[in-house]
């Protein structure tokens, strides 16, 4: 669920809770029923764990800074796996 702004000109702000990409541009106020636009604020990121703020980051970064690499990347831990044979015939750099 996604929280979306809406403003009432005699209430103020009211948030409303809808699905992703749901919310209307025009929401009756629930106090006085008037219509009430929505508001565009900033999206709440810095809610959100701190893994998945930086893999946004390095997606984003990625767009216009891509990492340019000489050879595949090592596994994790040092460790190699011997090739099978289907692997051994790939071309390689």
């Amino acid at each position: 669920m996604t929280t979306y702004s809406f403003r009432c000109e005699e209430h103020g702000t009211v948030d409303v809770r809808r699905g992703f990409g749901l919310a209307p541009a025009v929401a009756p106020c629930p106090v006085c029923g008037l219509p009430m636009r929505r508001v565009w604020t900033a999206p709440m990121v810095s809610l959100a764990p701190r893994a998945a703020v930086e893999a946004i980051d390095l997606a984003e970064r990625s767009r216009t800074e891509p990492e340019v690499v000489t050879r595949v990347p090592g596994r994790p831990g040092g460790r190699t796996v011997a090739p099978t044979p289907a692997q051994r015939r790939l071309p390689r750099p």
